[in-house]
């Protein structure tokens, strides 16, 4: 075992075949890429990475499922898989971009919209291509792990699964690929661990609430060890075998949804800070085509490709960000003076938001109007929720009673609390005006537009200058 000193949880102990694929190139890129993205821009303390908190997860699995083996022997954990929950829990992360969530669902959402692209896809890829590269096969052979079936149990615990349902009844549960390789449905709970499909509750958000609130200054009040002592695996109504929460615990866990809720609200979807990723954005388009990565075969790739491609992937970084801030490519020019604005504070200016209840059905109408003044005019929505959409999460969450430790059964809302949220989401969009000199005449349109084409459910909630 190596020791990590990590400033969230401690001394953490990890498995040597962990430490040897910390000790590649592939995961090592993970060092170089910001958890937060352009967060960091507003909170000066936010300079965490993907690195560390990869770390974090993979040292949170192995303590649940250690708990899980220790309280209940009875579940049949084997070393095999808590080995593969770690592994996947170091390996979530393996397929961010540069900028992590910018590059998935702003970049790549614009530059290749024929595409659905999501990181967890490459997060398997290149756990493949560090397999394969550094020869871990025999390691991983040597230390009790069975190829290639525990590799497909480990890429299906980073995609996440859930039951399928056909009306009420459970028919079988499965990736999103469809896979069905992995463990027996008795042991669907190692599944909830990593990437919990079912309700949202798993080690991947107890490192980042606790990581990210450290860095942010901001105070985090969930208790994740706390939910570790509670946790039970049960046999529930759906016929799976689902970890399990004591049915006190059921006020931490809304707070802790709420908490996520609180996060994004002053943290993640913080005006300014969307508005720099949206100039980190505009400023990757431009230099898209221009930027070029070599890959495999001596292949080269653009930006936007360089996805396509684990060799090249591997030295796509944080770094892209400089590179086109102090290049004398003309041919990054425009990129390059974007960047700048972001670097100089010369950002961007809030023009309004509008309220679209729960959704954004109404933003057709908003990208007619923004179509014909698309040199002055960008829009970012943003959506607001616990982790499920507009569904309350805790409908998904199974508890027991200290009197019946083995009965599962789901708590009504009317018997948690009078208290609680009608509504579990909401969604709003910001105009933004790209150039200074336009503020005025953006304003005036935007003032007109919101007044006169007849759609009150998008009322005007404020009129701004960010600072």
């Amino acid at each position: 075992m190596r020791v990590f000193n990590d400033p969230i949880h401690g001394h953490v102990e990890l498995h040597p075949l962990l430490v040897k694929m910390i000790n590649t190139l592939q995961f090592n890129r993970l060092r170089y890429i910001k958890q937060l993205a352009g967060t960091y821009f507003v909170f000066p303390g936010a300079c965490h990475n993907r690195f560390e908190h990869s770390i974090g997860v993979a040292h949170l699995a192995g303590e649940l499922i250690h708990t899980l083996q220790q309280n209940q022997p009875e579940l049949g954990i084997t070393d095999r898989d808590k080995l593969c929950v770690q592994i996947a829990g170091l390996c979530h992360d393996l397929g961010h971009g540069p900028f992590s969530h910018l590059f998935d669902q702003k970049f790549i959402s614009k530059a290749r919209p024929d595409i659905k692209w999501k990181h967890e896809e490459n997060s398997v890829k290149m756990l493949d291509y560090m397999v394969k590269e550094n020869q871990l096969e025999p390691v991983m052979e040597e230390y009790g792990l069975k190829l290639p079936e525990d590799m497909e149990v480990i890429k299906e615990m980073i995609r996440g699964k859930k039951p399928e349902k056909r009306g009420e009844c459970l028919i079988a549960f499965s990736s999103p690929q469809g896979s069905n390789e992995g463990r027996p449905q008795d042991k669907f709970f190692l599944y909830e661990i990593v990437a919990n499909k079912t309700n949202g509750i798993d080690v991947d958000k107890f490192d980042y609430f606790a990581r990210d609130c450290h860095h942010l200054g901001i105070q985090n009040h969930f208790d994740h060890l706390r939910f570790f002592q509670s946790a039970r695996v049960i046999k529930c109504p759906d016929g799976l075998m689902h970890i399990c929460s004591r049915d006190k615990e059921v006020h931490n866990l809304y707070a802790m949804f709420y908490a996520r809720c609180s996060f994004h609200r002053k943290a993640y979807q913080h005006k300014t800070n969307k508005l720099i990723e949206t100039m980190i954005t505009d400023a990757f388009l431009k230099a898209d085509k221009h930027i070029m990565t070599k890959g495999s075969g001596g292949k080269s790739y653009c930006l936007s490709e360089a996805i396509d491609d684990m060799q090249a992937y591997t030295k796509l970084t944080d770094r892209v960000f400089e590179d086109i801030l102090f290049s004398s490519s003309e041919q990054l020019r425009d990129a390059k003076n974007i960047l700048h604005r972001v670097i100089t504070r010369d950002l961007y200016k809030c023009v309004g938001k509008l309220e679209t209840g729960t959704d954004f059905s109404q933003v057709r109408t908003i990208f007619v109007f923004l179509f014909w003044f698309t040199w002055m005019f960008d829009m970012v929505g943003i959506k607001l929720d616990y982790g499920m959409k507009d569904k309350d999460p805790i409908g998904e969450v199974f508890f027991y009673s200290k009197s019946d430790n083995n009965t599962a059964f789901k708590i009504p809302r009317d018997q948690v609390s009078k208290l609680l949220p009608e509504c579990f989401s909401e969604a709003f969009i910001r105009i933004y005006c790209k150039k200074n000199e336009h503020l005025a005449v953006a304003k005036k349109h935007f003032r007109k537009w919101c007044l006169t084409n007849g759609y009150e459910i998008l009322k005007v909630i404020y009129l701004e200058q960010v600072k």
